[in-house]
């Protein structure tokens, strides 16, 4: 069943109140939408067992089992870990109770009265991540099912080309094959005439209901004497043949009768037309092999192509090929270039020397070009095969666009999510500061003779330090507007110098700078004075004392260098995959911000952060390119 925006999706609603199960309902009524209620959390529970759900809103205070509970049950079972949980209360407002709903696994959290749009807004939301998540399930699940078939009929077309060359090589009217218990699988039509039996009595019967195969040498025509239906029994010259087909041993043994070679008043005319109805059997056989072949090539939901081996021809490509690539099949067959220019994954040219198409390779990830020169994606397999004595390349690709335009969006998704983490830092880190001066002001109105100037200077470092936070979180911003000009990057570090000098001299540390010859660039000079500063005084901040703090340029190539070494101890592995995240940080009272504000700065200087640390220091590298140093920033 495919998954639309037109499919109902389930809602579940837990509130021990009615009042508030219809205020949700009269919020939330949409025709794609089935709300499903419960007003306790056992039978929240109930209802998760049953059926799948997009979003549960979830009361926290209510009789018996709580929400806390209740959500903390549902995200243990497997089957229900991933369902969202947005918790709504009126009462558990206080910060440790928000943190435990989002530690048993909340998504979010509203308090009441909540606005209607926002919470209609945030629904949305996680029906849309439901939908998302349920169509890549059905695209996964096809990807699935199309891989088992195209393993199925290449199993079937192997076996069918060796029963077809080993038919071809013994074949002489009676043909049987049979399994190495000697029991029969299959009889062409001349059983019937020949031994009196028909074709579907002899399936899984032994070999020597027919003839004695014992003693009879593989490849070789020996006579023996075979029985019929009626008992009665005539000579025969019998040709044995043996293969393996995916580790079945396959015998094909044809008998032919030879009664008239041995009674010399047959004549040879008669043996002549026996002889013309083997052909017209055989080519019989042979068309619909060739036929079961061509509907399983042209069914195949993979793109397929046949190429010579030698001069690189295309002989032939299905239909699937033809409409996907856009090439007409007259204009393929017999081209020599490779004409959807495939390319590793990764790879910027196009692949040269020995063509991937010609390599024995296995859902190799590579992209390709169709006529209008869109680029696709593809797995890539590929099998040396024999066509009338000519060496082959048998080329399947199975397309995975679909697959890899999910795939970014489930990362633009997790993108989306780390904007969340972000907000809620921010709310966290601003609090404090607000909590702070409330206070205060709390405390001057309930006494009316309190000394309140004595708290303001206080008050006032508190909201400058919120301040100071909004002014980073905004310097992220990639919108933010740029002023560059062509400037020296020696001559701003010489003019913050003495600043994180002095700062050095505070806690007995020491800088000193090694500054190369290195072109002007097209710099916003405020910028980059506070990236250079962040990256020093982190520096500084990372040492003990007596520690020397070094700030280098220099010319790599063609890239500028800007480069800051500390001898501190080193930035721990499992901080380095959290490096320029807002809000994380090692420092006791630090915000976060300052290292992801230097990676938003060189973002918008089309610059690079690398960071290499160990137990002698860390070393941060800001490349910025040469050649792009005259093109400002456009946003």
């Amino acid at each position: 069943m495919t998954v639309g925006q037109d499919q109902m999706v389930n809602i579940l609603m837990v509130d021990d109140r009615p009042e508030n199960i219809l205020a949700l309902e009269a919020v939330l009524q949409q025709p794609h939408y089935r709300l499903v209620s419960a007003t306790s959390g056992e039978e929240a529970l109930k209802c998760v067992l049953k059926e799948e759900f997009a979003v549960i809103l979830l009361d926290v205070q209510m009789p018996g089992m709580n929400g806390f509970e209740t959500a903390k049950l549902i995200k243990a079972r497997e089957r229900s870990r991933h369902i969202p949980i947005i918790f709504i209360t009126a009462i558990h407002q206080a910060t440790e109770h928000v943190h435990h709903g989002y530690a048993v696994g909340a998504n979010d959290y509203l308090f009441k009265p909540f606005h209607p749009d926002t919470l209609r807004l945030k629904v949305e939301s996680f029906v849309k991540i439901h939908r998302d998540r349920e169509i890549l399930k059905q695209r996964t699940r096809e990807l699935e099912e199309a891989n088992k078939l195209l393993k199925r009929t290449s199993a079937e077309l192997r076996r069918t080309e060796a029963l077809a060359r080993v038919i071809g090589e013994t074949s002489r009217d009676t043909i049987v094959t049979y399994d190495d218990a000697g029991q029969i699988l299959s009889v062409n039509r001349a059983v019937v005439e020949m031994f009196g039996y028909e074709q579907s009595a002899l399936l899984g019967q032994p070999i020597t209901t027919l003839v004695n195969v014992a003693g009879g040498e593989i490849g070789r025509t020996v006579e023996s004497t075979a029985v019929r239906q009626d008992g009665m029994t005539f000579p025969v010259d019998m040709q044995v043949g043996e293969a393996s087909l995916e580790g079945l041993q396959i015998y094909v043994c044809s008998i032919r009768d030879i009664t008239e070679r041995k009674q010399i008043e047959e004549s040879r005319t008669q043996q002549y037309q026996v002889l013309e109805q083997l052909v017209v059997e055989r080519t019989q056989d042979l068309y619909r092999s060739q036929e079961r072949f061509r509907k399983i090539f042209q069914s195949s939901p993979s793109l397929i192509a046949i190429r010579s081996r030698k001069d690189h021809r295309y002989l032939d490509v299905n239909d699937y090929w033809v409409r996907v690539t856009g090439y007409r099949a007259e204009d393929v067959r017999g081209a020599t270039a490779d004409l959807l220019r495939l390319r590793a994954e990764g790879a910027e040219e196009q692949l040269e020397g020995d063509p991937e198409w010609q390599r024995s390779v296995r859902n190799a990830r590579v992209s390709y070009l169709t006529r209008g020169d869109e680029v696709r994606q593809g797995l890539l397999s590929t099998e040396e095969i024999e066509l009338h004595g000519e060496p082959c390349q048998l080329i399947l690709i199975t397309d995975i666009t679909d697959r890899v335009m999910w795939e970014k969006e489930m990362a633009r998704l997790e993108r989306l999510n780390l904007i969340g983490e972000m907000g809620a830092g921010i709310a966290h880190e601003i609090r404090n500061p607000m909590t702070t001066v409330r206070g205060f002001l709390q405390m001057s109105k309930k006494n009316a003779t309190h000394p309140l100037h004595e708290y303001i200077e206080l008050m006032v470092s508190e909201l400058d330090r919120a301040n100071a936070i909004i002014t980073e979180f905004l310097t992220l911003a990639k919108n933010k507007t740029t002023n560059r000009e062509t400037t020296s990057l020696n001559a701003i570090i010489d003019a913050i110098f003495p600043l994180i000098q002095a700062e050095a001299l505070l806690s007995d540390k020491d800088v000193q700078i090694e500054l190369g010859n290195v072109p002007a660039l097209e710099l916003d000079e405020k910028e980059i004075r506070q990236v250079i500063l962040n990256l020093a005084l982190n520096g500084l901040e990372a040492m003990s004392a007596g520690g020397l703090l070094t700030i280098r340029t220099q010319v790599d190539g063609a890239d500028v260098i800007l480069e800051i070494h500390d001898q501190g101890p080193g930035i721990p592995p499992e901080m380095m995959e959290k490096i320029g995240t807002p809000f994380v940080t090692t420092k006791e009272t630090g915000t976060g911000l300052g290292l992801a504000v230097c990676y938003s700065v060189a973002a918008r200087h089309g610059a690079a952060i690398e960071v290499r640390t160990g137990e002698t220091g860390t070393t941060f590298l800001v490349r910025f390119a040469c050649a792009g140093a005259e093109q400002k920033s456009q946003g």
